[in-house]
C-alpha cells in the first residue's frame, strides 16, 4: 500500500474507531464484539508503523478510549489509568519479551486472567473508602463513590491500610447476575445489554445507586496505584498486600521465570475460561520487578512493561432446524434459532435469538442453512451469518398471524417489530402478570414467574384482577406450596392493595410507561380517574412526557378492557389514588444543579425537595440551568456556573426560593 492510500485507510479506520469507541466506552451499548474492534485498532496501528508520518496526537492508537460523562463529578487521576496493549498471537507475546530483553535483564512476568468489566479506582484515607472513580481517558474519569458503595465485595474500610491509598480494579457483573437481568429485560421487552462488561459499565453509571445496587456487581483489584508510606519491591508483592488488607485480589494470577511458561499460562486461562463465574477477553502478561518497570516506561498510551493477549471468540458451525416464534409481554414476536447443539465456550447451547424480520432477512437466514454461530461476550449465543444454504431452502417468512392466538400481527411505523394486535392473548397474558406482580411494580414477593406460571396453567388467574381474589385452599394445590408458604403470598397480595398509584400505573404495562414515567403522571394527575380522563395534550404538559407516550396512555385507557380491569382493580381493594405530597409551583419552569456538601440537607433530599416545588433538579451545569446550589467542597459544577455567568445560592437561598422557613 503506497502513502495516499495508507492516508485513506487510516482516515476511514479513525472514523469508524472513534464511532464505536463512542458505543463502546461512553455508551455502554457496541455494535461491533470485542474482537472486531481490536481487529481495527491493530489494523491502524501497524500502519502507522509503517507509515510514522501518519501519526497525530488525537489518533486512536494514542488515547485511551473513554471520556467522562456529562452527570458525573470529573476526577483527575493523579496517577494515569493507562490501557494496554493487545496481542492475537503467541508470537506478538515472544516479540514483547525480546522488545523487553532489550532494555532489561531476565525479566519475570506474572499472568493473570484479564476480567472484561470496567476499570475503577479505588481510593482509601486512613482505611476508609473515600472515592471511587472511573478510568475515563486515563487522566479524567468520573466520580461514582456513591454507586460502589452499593458494590458488596468493595470493602468501606482496610484496618491496617496506610495514610493514603489507591488501587486499581475492574468491576464486573458475574455470569449468573447477567443472565438473570437479560431475562428480566427481555421479560419487559427492554433492549437488553449485549454482555456483561456492557451490563456491568450501564449498571455503575446509573444516577441511581439504588438501580446499582440491584445488579449484583462485584469488583478483582489488580493494581496498587499509590501506597503512602509503604515500600513494594514487585507486583506480586503487591498483590498479596492488598489480599492482605481484605481487598477482592485478581484470583487467576501466577509468576514465572520464562516467557514459555507465560505462554503456558495463557494457554490454561484460555481453557478454563467458560468454567469461570464471569468473563474474561484475555490474558494479561506483567513485568513483575517495580524498578525494571521504571526503566521500560510507558508511550503515550500504553505501559512497556505489560501486554495483553486477546483470545478470539469461539464460532462452531451448526445446521438451523428450525426458526421458532414466541410472544412477548407487549405482543412483540420474537424470532429464535433451533439448531443442532455445539459445545461453546464451555457449554452446550441449541438456540439463539434472531431478533426481528430485518435481522433475518438481512443474514437471509433459512431453515437448512449452516449457521455461523458464537457466544457474544462468551455468555449469550448468536448468529453470526450462513454459511450455505441448504438444498431448496426457501426464504424464511414471518408468520401474518400471531402463533398463540391468531389474531393478525402488525408492524409500526418506525419499528422492527412485529406485534399481536390482540390485548386479550394468551401468550401475552404471562408476562404481563409477570410484570405486575414483579418488584419495580407491585412487588407481591413470593409470585415470582414460576408460581405465576403454575396459577395460569391450572387458570386460577386469568386476567390481573384474579390475583387478588386467591384463596388459601388454591395455593395449596401448587407445587411446593404448605400453609406457611401459603399465607406469605396471601399477606404480600394484601400489602401489594396498598401501593402508591404510581407503583400500579407502571404494573399495568402500558407501552413506553417505564417506572419514571408513571411517577410523574401519578404526581400530576392524583387518581387513576384523572389520569384515565387526560387527554395527550393535558398529558405532554408534563416535563419529560412526549406525544408518543402520551398517545400509548390515551389508547390504553380507551380500550373496553382496560376500563373493565380498573373497575376490577378497585373493587378489589386496589389503591387509585396517589399518597406523595401535592406539588408545589415555586420552581416551576427551573433548573437547579445541586453541588457539594450542605448543612442539613443530603444531595437526594435537597433534589426531591427541588421536585417537590416543581423545579427540575439536574446533574450537570448549562446555559439553561438557572441556579446552582453549592455546598462545601463545591468543585467543577460552583467553577462552571461562575463562568457561565449562573447565579450560585447555598442552602439557605434554596429555602428562599421555595418560601420555606429552614
Amino acid at each position: 500500500m503506497d502513502l495516499e492510500s495508507a492516508r485513506t485507510r487510516v482516515q476511514q479506520l479513525r472514523k469508524t474507531i472513534e464511532y464505536h469507541s463512542d458505543l463502546y466506552y461512553n455508551q455502554d451499548a457496541p455494535t461491533l464484539s470485542d474482537y472486531e474492534y481490536d481487529a481495527l485498532t491493530r489494523e491502524l496501528r501497524l500502519l502507522e508503523q509503517q507509515y510514522p508520518q501518519l501519526v497525530t496526537p488525537d489518533s486512536a492508537t494514542q488515547k485511551v478510549g473513554g471520556t467522562a460523562a456529562k452527570g458525573f463529578e470529573k476526577v483527575a487521576h493523579a496517577v494515569k489509568m493507562e490501557s494496554l496493549l493487545d496481542a492475537f498471537s503467541e508470537q506478538e507475546i515472544l516479540d514483547f519479551d525480546r522488545r523487553v530483553r532489550e532494555s532489561i535483564p531476565n525479566p519475570k512476568y506474572v499472568v493473570e486472567a484479564k476480567i472484561d468489566g470496567l476499570s475503577l479506582s479505588l481510593e482509601y484515607r486512613n482505611g476508609h473508602l473515600v472515592r471511587g472513580s472511573t478510568r475515563g481517558d486515563g487522566l479524567v474519569g468520573e466520580d461514582v463513590t456513591a454507586n460502589i458503595l452499593t458494590v458488596r465485595d468493595i470493602p468501606h474500610t482496610l484496618p491496617g491500610a496506610p495514610a493514603f491509598l489507591e488501587v486499581r480494579g475492574e468491576v464486573y457483573m458475574p455470569k449468573s447476575a447477567f443472565l438473570q437481568l437479560v431475562a428480566q429485560q427481555e421479560l419487559e421487552d427492554k433492549p437488553p445489554f449485549k454482555n456483561p462488561r456492557n451490563a456491568a459499565a450501564g449498571s455503575l453509571r446509573q444516577k441511581d445507586p439504588t438501580i446499582t445496587a440491584r445488579r449484583n456487581l462485584s469488583i478483582f483489584v489488580f493494581n496498587l496505584q499509590q501506597a503512602e508510606g509503604v515500600q513494594l519491591r514487585s507486583h506480586s508483592e503487591s498483590l498479596d498486600y492488598l489480599q492482605a488488607l481484605g481487598l477482592p485480589v485478581s484470583p487467576y494470577r501466577t509468576r514465572v521465570d520464562t516467557v514459555e511458561q507465560a505462554l503456558e499460562e495463557i494457554r490454561k486461562i484460555g481453557e478454563m475460561r467458560g468454567q469461570l463465574a464471569y468473563d474474561i477477553d484475555g490474558a494479561v502478561v506483567k513485568v513483575d520487578d517495580f524498578s525494571q518497570r521504571e526503566v521500560l516506561g510507558s508511550t503515550a498510551k500504553f505501559p512497556r512493561w505489560a501486554i495483553a493477549f486477546k483470545y478470539p471468540p469461539e464460532e462452531k458451525e451448526t445446521l438451523l432446524q428450525d426458526i421458532e416464534i414466541s410472544v412477548g409481554r407487549t405482543g412483540v414476536l420474537t424470532p429464535t434459532a433451533v439448531f443442532q447443539p455445539i459445545l461453546l465456550a464451555g457449554t452446550s447451547v441449541g438456540r439463539a435469538i434472531l431478533h426481528n424480520e430485518d435481522f433475518i432477512r438481512e443474514k437471509d437466514v433459512r431453515i437448512g442453512d449452516t449457521i455461523l454461530v458464537r457466544k457474544a461476550g462468551d455468555i449469550i449465543p448468536e448468529v453470526v451469518c450462513v454459511c450455505r444454504h441448504g438444498q431448496d431452502s426457501a426464504a424464511f417468512e414471518m408468520p401474518t398471524v400471531c402463533p398463540s392466538c391468531g389474531a393478525p400481527v402488525t408492524r409500526l411505523t418506525g419499528e422492527a417489530a412485529l406485534r399481536c394486535t390482540n390485548p386479550e392473548c394468551p401468550a401475552q397474558l404471562l408476562r404481563n402478570l409477570i410484570h405486575f406482580a414483579s418488584r419495580d411494580a407491585m412487588d407481591i414477593e413470593g409470585l415470582g414467574e414460576a408460581v405465576m406460571a403454575q396459577l395460569v396453567e391450572k387458570q386460577m388467574v386469568t386476567a390481573i384482577p384474579d390475583i387478588f381474589d386467591l384463596q388459601f385452599t388454591q395455593l395449596l394445590c401448587l407445587e411446593k406450596f404448605q400453609e406457611k408458604s401459603a399465607n406469605n403470598l396471601l399477606n404480600a397480595i394484601q400489602a401489594a392493595r396498598q401501593r402508591n398509584l404510581d407503583k400500579l400505573i407502571f404494573a399495568l404495562g402500558i407501552r413506553n410507561i417505564g417506572a419514571k414515567a408513571a411517577a410523574l403522571l401519578a404526581e400530576r394527575f392524583r387518581t387513576m380517574q384523572s389520569l384515565a380522563d387526560a387527554d395527550a395534550e393535558e398529558i405532554m404538559q408534563i416535563d419529560g412526557m412526549g406525544d408518543i407516550m402520551a398517545q400509548s396512555l390515551v389508547d390504553f385507557f380507551a380500550k373496553d378492557g382496560t376500563k373493565d380491569l380498573l373497575v376490577r382493580l378497585q373493587k378489589a381493594g386496589v389503591n387509585m389514588q396517589y399518597s406523595g405530597a401535592e406539588k408545589g409551583t415555586a420552581l416551576a419552569g427551573m433548573t437547579l444543579v445541586v453541588t457539594g456538601t450542605l448543612p442539613t440537607l443530603s444531595r437526594s433530599e435537597a433534589e426531591a425537595l427541588i421536585a417537590q416545588n416543581g423545579g427540575k433538579a439536574a446533574g450537570s451545569v448549562s446555559k439553561k440551568t438557572g441556579y446552582v446550589v453549592a455546598g462545601e467542597a463545591a468543585g467543577s459544577k460552583l467553577t462552571k456556573a461562575q463562568q457561565l455567568g449562573i447565579p450560585v445560592i447555598d442552602e439557605a437561598g434554596l429555602f428562599a426560593l421555595i418560601g420555606q422557613n429552614p
